[in-house]
């Protein structure tokens, strides 16, 4: 749990932060001048105007009323900002270990998880944005942080490359179950990889609750006029060379046919995306179609992005959802509503293998 109660005064504004937090990954966002980057910097303890109190796992990092306020060095977080801040005189390995303070069980585990052992002896310079990226939430983790900020750590990559990393922001926030507060202009990165967002609008707290559930909002639904994705993991579960696909299931059983993976033996894990606007809904049993996939699911809610309606939908309460984004006109022409089933069909070939 984080507890942040803060003002910190800055050129324009105030910023003012008054809000608990969750334990998984909150996506900052808001418009551009907002406050995010300056709230991470906060946190950090790099701004010493801050007042007020911040509160990581019960582990108090700054209480002006008690003249408690703990050095940068001391607080336990890793901050990775936009361009990595790689230290370019140092080798990829290097730049990990740097305030790892010995601790090589750390190192090793942090270049495990973000696969780093060919970069290992390169130099930043001679580094790609994602490897850049990787080498330097590597570094994050294996100081052993409390907190991770990460700052808009996606935006300075091409598609592809930001397809690339996200597998491996899933994975941290999977294995190694450290608090997050993701800075992102994009509702696709934050539908894909946070539990919460927290909205900011000129230093201020405009809405904080679960991602899907504030999408609706007109300060966000703007941005959302971008992609929004399905991110799932899969297990390989057989290939069909001679129909040119690959089986896999979901973590709910859910079985679903991609592209041929042959370099995938069965067992391996998988990271697929999908776009929303890449699915359809039918209102009855599939038959007959060339599309692969046929996955009955219920409709949990129904928002409004921009333009388009967004459908949650998910096979039982509280198990994986499915984002569907379709016209307004195809809601009410199909008679959709909350709680209604509905049958999702989905070309092999629209899955991409991150």
């Amino acid at each position: 749990m984080i507890e942040l109660a803060l003002e910190l005064p800055l050129a324009r504004f105030p910023l003012r932060v008054d809000a608990r937090l969750g334990d998984g990954i909150t996506a900052i966002m808001g418009p551009s001048g907002s406050g995010k980057t300056s709230l991470l910097e906060a946190v950090a303890g790099l701004r010493p105007r801050t007042r007020g109190r911040i509160v990581v796992n019960s582990t108090t990092l700054l209480a002006t009323a008690d003249r408690v306020r703990v050095r940068p060095e001391h607080r336990r977080v890793g901050y990775v900002p936009q361009d990595a801040g790689l230290f370019p005189h140092l080798t990829a390995l290097g730049n990990v270990r740097f305030g790892a303070r010995g601790a090589t069980d750390r190192v090793r585990a942090a270049i495990e998880t973000l696969e780093l052992t060919p970069l290992l002896a390169r130099h930043p310079a001679t580094l790609s944005g994602g490897e850049k990226q990787r080498v330097a939430l590597a570094r994050s983790l294996a100081s052993d942080p409390r907190l991770l900020l990460l700052d808009e750590p996606l935006a300075a990559l091409d598609v592809g490359l930001r397809e690339r990393i996200v597998p491996y922001l899933l994975r941290i926030h999977d294995e190694w179950r450290v608090p997050v507060l993701y800075v992102t202009h994009s509702v696709g990165e934050a539908l894909s990889l946070a539990e919460a967002v927290l909205l900011l609008r000129e230093g201020t707290v405009e809405a904080h609750g679960p991602a899907l559930d504030l999408l609706s909002r007109p300060a966000i639904s703007r941005a959302a006029e971008s992609g929004i994705e399905n991110l799932l993991t899969a297990q390989v579960v057989a290939h069909d060379v001679e129909g040119g696909t690959t089986r896999v299931v979901l973590d709910d059983g859910t079985a679903l046919s991609i592209p041929l993976l042959s370099a995938r033996g069965p067992g391996d894990a998988v990271s697929l995306a999908i776009r929303a606007e890449d699915i359809l809904v039918a209102v009855e049993p599939v038959h007959g179609l060339s599309a692969r996939n046929v996955v009955e699911v219920r409709i949990a809610a129904i928002d409004r992005i921009g333009r388009d309606a967004l459908l949650r939908c998910g096979r039982a309460a509280g198990g994986r959802q499915w984002l569907v984004r379709i016209t307004p006109s195809a809601v009410a022409s199909l008679g959709l509503v909350s709680g209604r089933a509905v049958w999702l069909a989905i070309k092999s070939h629209s899955f991409r293998v991150l």
